[in-house]
């Protein structure tokens, strides 16, 4: 099946199910992103260091809901 043949009939399954109207307020929340995810990741993630990580994960343990 062909990428467009895919979002045609993803587009009427939602008007079926949903409506035009909240068809087009659903495809509305899903805005296209912007960036690289990748390079903004490493940016933060490259300087986490294991003991970060493990406090942050001992921290989450002990939360009441965890």
């Amino acid at each position: 099946m062909k990428q467009t043949e895919i979002r045609q009939q993803g587009y009427k399954a939602l008007i079926d199910s949903l409506g035009v109207a909240n068809t087009l307020r659903f495809l509305q929340q899903l805005g296209v992103g912007y960036g690289d995810y990748t390079q903004e990741r490493h940016q933060w993630l490259d300087q986490l260091t294991m003991a970060d990580f493990q406090e942050f994960a001992r921290q989450k343990s002990s939360e009441p809901n965890a």
